[in-house]
């Protein structure tokens, strides 16, 4: 066998065992946007506190995208979100900063997520887990996620109502 058949061979060989590319990705459509209707319900409890909440996009790599809404009332109550401070959390400071806001009381909440990741760039078509975590002192701790295939299908998903929350809502939209 010759060097150049012997080329040939490997390069064929490498292209059929690597895994396809990202660089051939489609991104998601300038038009996409995921909405998310969230319900804080009212606790009959003596000693109620405002949730914590942390709401989070990852990867099919289990990576994280992008963080959508982080609901705390102090910095040092951010560890007891404990699934988002391990995977973000006390990586990125100047993230924390960027999207903490105030905890919220009970009502029924809207947002929406435009496809960019945290650092600005639109994601890939693909697929994604939708995350939510919830942390109510001297309460309930409620880890919720959801499985989502975005591209050029609209997707809706109903996740059940839990102890610290109503009804959640996520419609994928072109």
């Amino acid at each position: 066998m010759t060097i150049k058949n012997k080329f040939k061979k490997t390069v064929l060989a490498t292209l059929m065992l690597a895994p396809l590319s990202t660089a051939w990705a489609a991104p998601l459509p300038e038009t996409a946007q995921l909405d998310v209707e969230l319900s804080l319900p009212k606790i009959e409890t003596s000693m109620y506190a405002r949730p914590y909440v942390a709401v989070w996009i990852e990867n099919s790599e289990r990576k994280p995208v992008r963080t959508l809404q982080l609901w705390v009332g102090k910095d040092e109550w951010l560890k007891d979100l404990r699934s988002w401070w391990r995977k973000v959390g006390r990586y990125d400071r100047e993230l924390v900063d960027a999207v903490t806001s105030a905890t919220r009381p009970v009502g029924e909440y809207r947002f929406s997520w435009d496809g960019l990741d945290d650092k600005g760039n639109r994601v890939e078509q693909g697929d994604y887990t939708f995350y939510i975590e919830v942390v109510r002192e001297h309460g309930g701790r409620n880890y919720l996620r959801q499985k989502l295939t975005l591209g050029e299908s609209a997707v809706n998903h109903v996740l059940a109502p839990t102890q610290e929350t109503g009804t959640i809502k996520i419609n994928y939209k072109l």
